[in-house]
């Protein structure tokens, strides 16, 4: 049987590749239009998904145009449709700019048009076209205070909605006079089309009162523009939507890594494609179920692997380089005093991690070992958020440049019998 880091590194291989979206798209087309077919998108995913959706689009005898922005470093060759490159996940000029001109394309979409939307994880940021009355200080401003907060990203994503002239529906009532198709990949807990990309396409009702409650919450301060911009913003008559196909899901992708795990012979158990909390607690928890399948084979028999996806949150208090997946994996690890027969793997499935360079990273039972010969005081990492220099140093990062969708994150623990 393949080593530990063979067997998790295979897991998560098979997890990407059912997470992209090439070929998603048979099946799933419109009819063709009497007018254009403008391609409009924003996401870390959404460049792959444009060069996909031309792909099925030609061979149904159809010709488009458009912009999709996404993350530096994410672009692809597209054949018409243009690719623009901006920040994430603090917003940038470069995203401003592109959200502007997307914004123009679907008011000037006629009836006999059709607008065809691809939104992916990371759009909220790359996608930022601030309310009347707001700046993009503003917009960065509150943005990397909801990142510090711990905030689980159906909040973000919400008082973002409230920051917004595109998000929450708004490009869908730009389009209002075409036909709107949107294809997603979902990267939130729960699939929900609304919270993917604070849902530009997904008509609702915003509440500015919502977005001031997340904010006083998490302990939030804003100025009074800001607060009386948020108030002016609501939309209480979303316009109307169009149809919507999801194209990938983290469901999907532990589903595929579950296939891989009984192809190597283990038993897969999935725990949730969509559990959210504090990344330590979480990897405490986790640590807990492993080390049950592993004395007294409940919930499941060892040789297995427990999987699980959604999105887990950091409350930053040190000045580490951590990433969510890396401070869960450390904890995890931690928790299980160095347990020889449980190996784990924790990534993000759009290649990084945080704002780091890693994916994320792995562990078998000589991490404890390793880090003892290095001076490497694994607890004191944890406290000061610092999941990423420890992993570093001992050689366990997951490093895979730009995976090209994002369906969150994807966690792995082995346990051998």
């Amino acid at each position: 049987m393949p080593n530990d880091q063979e067997i998790l590194r295979a897991l998560f291989d098979a997890a990407l590749k059912a997470a992209l979206p090439d070929g998603q798209f048979d099946g799933r087309l419109p009819a063709r239009p009497k007018g254009r077919t403008i391609v409009l998108g924003a996401g870390k995913a959404s460049a792959r998904m444009a060069a996909a959706f031309e792909d099925a689009w030609a061979r149904a005898g159809g010709a488009c145009e458009g912009l999709v922005v996404t993350r530096y470093g994410h672009a692809v060759p597209t054949r018409s449709v243009e690719i623009v490159e901006a920040a994430h996940p603090v917003p940038d000029e470069a995203g401003l700019q592109a959200a502007r001109r997307i914004l123009a394309l679907a008011q000037e979409a006629g009836p006999d048009d059709l607008v065809v939307c691809l939104m992916s994880g990371g759009a909220s940021a790359l996608l930022s076209l601030p309310a009347e009355g707001l700046t993009l200080a503003d917009k960065q401003e509150v943005n990397r205070a909801l990142l510090k907060s711990g905030a689980p990203i159906g909040e973000m994503n919400l008082v973002r909605k409230s920051l917004s002239g595109i998000k929450g529906g708004r490009l869908a009532a730009a389009a209002g006079r075409a036909q709107l198709v949107t294809y997603l990949i979902s990267d939130v807990p729960g699939d929900d089309p609304s919270s993917i990309g604070s849902g530009p396409t997904i008509p609702e009702r915003i509440d500015p009162d919502i977005a001031l409650a997340i904010l006083r919450k998490y302990g939030i301060a804003v100025s009074s523009s800001i607060v009386q911009a948020i108030r002016a913003n609501a939309v209480t008559e979303p316009a109307a939507g169009g149809a919507v196909h999801m194209l990938a899901t983290p469901k999907m992708a532990l589903d595929a890594a579950a296939a891989k795990a009984r192809e190597l012979g283990l038993t897969p158990l999935v725990l949730g494609d969509a559990l959210e909390g504090e990344a330590r607690e979480v990897g405490r928890v986790m640590a807990g179920i492993a080390r049950s399948a592993l004395r007294h084979g409940q919930p499941v028999r060892a040789p297995c692997v427990l999987l699980s996806g959604g999105e887990t949150t950091v409350t930053v208090r040190g000045r580490g380089r951590g990433g969510r997946n890396a401070e869960f994996l450390l904890s995890l690890a931690l928790a299980l005093k160095g347990e020889g027969r449980i190996a784990a793997i924790a990534c993000d499935t759009d290649g990084i991690d945080g704002s780091e360079d890693n994916a994320g990273a792995w562990f078998d039972g000589s991490l404890f070992e390793g880090a003892r010969a290095r001076g490497i005081d694994l607890e004191a990492c944890l406290e000061a958020n610092d999941a990423y220099t420890a992993f570093a140093a001992l050689g366990r990062l997951v490093v895979t440049g730009p995976t090209l969708t994002n369906v969150n994150d994807f966690r792995a623990i082995l346990v051998r019998s």
